[in-house]
């Protein structure tokens, strides 16, 4: 299992942005539990879903207006 943690810019205080919950429905939309943070969020994925799940969350994060997508990646399992 693979852990991805990312941050979606530019960062806006209060209600997280439609770039941000889209980007996150994307994830969820393939089957994939995300944990929203206060400064950052993340998931875990198998090795054969976590390519899928980075691509739906930066297409749908840029194409939301995003400027930059941190993203870190580590084998949890």
């Amino acid at each position: 299992m693979i852990k991805v943690e990312f941050t979606i810019e530019p960062f806006e205080m209060g209600e997280a942005p439609e770039r941000v919950t889209r980007a996150v429905a994307a994830v969820e939309a393939l089957g994939i539990s995300v944990e929203i943070g206060v400064f950052g969020s993340s998931f875990t994925a198998s090795e054969s879903q976590v390519g899928s799940a980075v691509s739906a969350l930066l297409e749908a994060a840029y194409s939301l207006g995003a400027t930059h997508v941190t993203i870190d990646t580590q084998v949890v399992g």
